[in-house]
C-alpha cells in the first residue's frame, strides 16, 4: 500500500493512522496536503465526537520524508503547518497514541493534539536544528506552552531525543503504558471522552486557544443556559446515573475560534 492516512470512525471515535511502515511513518508530502482536508470531514461528521492520531505498527512517526521534501524553509513550513494547525484547531478532543519513534514533523502534530498518550520505550524529539530548519515561531510557541521554556530549549537547540521519563515528567506526555496496555487505554479513555458534556469540550478547546472575544463568551453562556446540559448533569448526578448529554454545535465547527 503507498503512503497514506488511514481513518475509520467507530462508537464515535474517530482514528487517523499515519501509514508508511517502510519508513518508519515518515510523512510524504501528500500525507501533508491530505492531512487538513480529512479532518475537516471529521470535524462536519456529527457522529465524530473524539479524534485519536496514531501510527501504523510500533512507530509514531519518525517525521517527514526528507528525501520527498524541498529542503528551503518555506517548502518545508508550506506542508506542515497547515496540517498543525488544522489538528490544533480541531474542534473535538483529540489524542495522540504513541509507540516508538515520534520525532520531527510526527512530535509536531502530537504536540497540536490536545492530548499523548506513551507506550513505554516512545522517544520524542524536534530535531530542525539537525536540518538547518528555522522551527515556525506558532509552533515554537505551541511546544513551549506545552513543556515550558526550558524543555522547548533543550528540544530545540540540540534536536536530542528524549524517553517516556522525561517526556512525562515536563508535560510533553500525559499517560505513559506499559509495553502491550496503550490501545486498552486510549480505548478506555476515550470511552469517558465521549460520554461527556460536548458542550464543556467545545467551549474548553475555544477558551484554552487563546484571548477570547466577549461576544464568544457571551455565546457560551447562552448555549450552557439554552442547552439544559447543566441541568442534566445535575439531574444524573442526583439521581446516581450515567448523564444523557445531547448538545451539539448549531455552527460551523470553526466558527468565531481563534486562528
Amino acid at each position: 500500500m503507498d503512503p497514506c492516512l488511514q481513518h475509520h470512525v467507530t462508537d464515535g471515535i474517530a482514528t487517523v493512522v499515519i501509514h508508511n511502515p517502510g519508513k518508519r511513518n515518515a510523512l510524504t508530502p501528500g500525507m501533508w496536503r491530505a492531512l487538513p482536508p480529512l479532518l475537516e470531514r471529521l470535524a462536519a461528521d456529527p457522529a465524530v465526537r473524539a479524534l485519536v492520531l496514531t501510527g501504523e505498527g510500533d512507530t509514531f512517526s519518525a517525521g517527514a520524508d526528507i528525501g520527498a521534501l524541498g529542503a528551503t524553509y518555506e517548502e518545508t513550513t508550506a506542508l506542515a503547518l497547515p496540517a498543525e494547525e488544522a489538528l490544533a484547531r480541531f474542534p473535538r478532543p483529540t489524542l495522540a497514541a504513541v509507540r516508538g519513534s515520534c520525532v520531527g514533523g510526527g512530535c509536531q502534530l502530537a504536540a497540536a493534539c490536545d492530548l499523548r498518550f506513551a507506550e513505554q520505550g516512545a522517544r520524542f524529539g524536534v530535531t530542525p536544528a539537525r536540518l538547518g530548519i528555522v522551527y515556525a515561531p506558532g509552533s515554537t510557541r505551541r511546544l513551549m506552552e506545552l513543556v515550558g521554556p526550558a524543555t522547548a530549549k533543550y528540544l530545540l537547540l540540540s534536536g536530542e531525543l528524549i524517553g517516556t521519563e522525561r517526556a512525562l515528567r515536563t508535560g510533553l506526555v500525559d499517560e505513559v503504558l506499559p509495553p502491550g496496555g496503550l490501545a486498552d487505554r486510549v480505548a478506555e479513555f476515550t470511552r469517558i471522552l465521549v460520554s461527556r458534556s460536548a458542550l464543556t469540550q467545545a467551549a474548553a478547546k475555544e477558551f484554552t486557544a487563546g484571548p477570547v472575544d466577549p461576544a464568544r463568551l457571551e455565546y457560551w453562556r447562552d448555549q450552557m443556559r439554552d442547552s439544559g446540559e447543566a441541568a442534566e448533569g445535575v439531574a444524573a448526578f442526583l439521581e446516581r446515573r450515567p448523564p444523557r448529554f445531547r448538545w451539539s454545535p448549531q455552527e460551523p465547527a470553526d466558527a468565531g475560534t481563534p486562528a
